[in-house]
């Protein structure tokens, strides 16, 4: 129990007191999407670039942690798009984005500050390999299943070039290509410039925290709730099960099978959303399910970490 308020409750403070400066107008829609704009498009890509830039690659892009997470993840994105098909009949491109709802685990705004709580900024090697290849492997999965399913059997000679369009669009994905590019090359900055990008990334957590709390105030639990609590169970039990089983088998170190775990352990993210928004697909299940999803991670993630040693 002192876990949970000691290591989560503060994180999820702060969602919250982004949560009530909306509600009650502290904060505009502009100001909020303002907020999240710079997180996501400058704080968050400085972030992921300088801890990219600073990783050393051989050692912590190992694959058995890898392949811990990102099995769970596919099998939480199959799992989703075959119940909301078979079980709940929705039409492939609805369950296309229900499935990418199952898949985009809130690696960065809550498997980030949640896991540095409980075990330390020393440990997050493992969350920043994971983070590395999130948007990407997500992105261009979640991509080519919904062109897929689009195409109905016309051709798919563009899909490449679709997929390649929407991921390098991406901040994220620009700041960690630009972080994998200085590593490999062995740049260096001066200190000025160190400096400010110290400044920088040190806002980004909290802000981004603070706007995702504006952001969900205008989400609303609609839609198929049956759909809804599919989108959760998978999310919050059926990926970190996996991932778990399969880093205990593939004899992770400590410090990696906790940073796998929890990482699938988190809530969909915002970007669940963005892909529903993006193809105007299960809008409203992936919204509802982001806000429902990150409140039961509250209690969710308290019960993984005592999982884990």
């Amino acid at each position: 129990m002192q876990a949970l308020f000691d290591i989560i409750l503060p994180v999820f403070l702060v969602i919250g007191v982004g949560y009530l400066a909306s509600w009650r107008g502290l904060l505009t829609d502009n100001a909020v999407d303002g907020l999240m704009g710079f997180t996501q498009t400058i704080a968050i890509p400085c972030l992921l670039f300088t801890a990219i830039w600073q990783l050393d690659l051989g050692t912590n892009f190992s694959p058995p942690i890898l392949i811990s997470f990102y099995l769970g993840a596919t099998s939480g994105f199959v799992a989703g798009l075959l119940g909301a098909r078979y079980i709940f009949g929705r039409d492939w491109e609805d369950s296309v984005a229900i499935g990418f709802a199952c898949l985009f685990s809130n690696s960065l705004l809550l498997g980030l500050p949640i896991t540095e709580r409980a075990y330390g900024p020393d440990a997050l090697s493992g969350n920043y390999a994971i983070i590395a290849m999130h948007s990407p492997f997500c992105y261009a999965l979640g991509i080519t299943a919904m062109e897929i399913a689009r195409a109905r059997g016309t051709a798919l000679r563009r899909l490449p070039l679709t997929v390649g369009r929407a991921m390098f669009r991406n901040g994220l994905v620009i700041g960690i290509a630009i972080g994998v590019a200085f590593n490999l090359g062995n740049v260096s900055l001066p200190a000025p410039v160190m400096q400010a990008l110290d400044m920088i990334t040190r806002t980004a957590l909290p802000a981004a925290l603070f706007a995702l709390g504006g952001v969900l105030f205008r989400y609303r639990p609609e839609g198929d709730l049956r759909t809804i609590f599919y989108v959760c169970a998978i999310s919050l039990g059926l990926h970190p099960a996996i991932t778990f089983a399969l880093g205990q088998s593939l004899d992770l170190s400590t410090d990696a099978l906790r940073s796998a775990v929890m990482t699938g352990a988190m809530a969909p993210g915002v970007n669940a959303y963005v892909f529903a928004n993006m193809y105007g697909r299960a809008k409203r299940v992936a919204a509802s399910s982001v806000l429902l999803a990150t409140g039961l991670c509250l209690f969710t993630s308290w019960v993984w970490l005592h999982f884990l040693p």
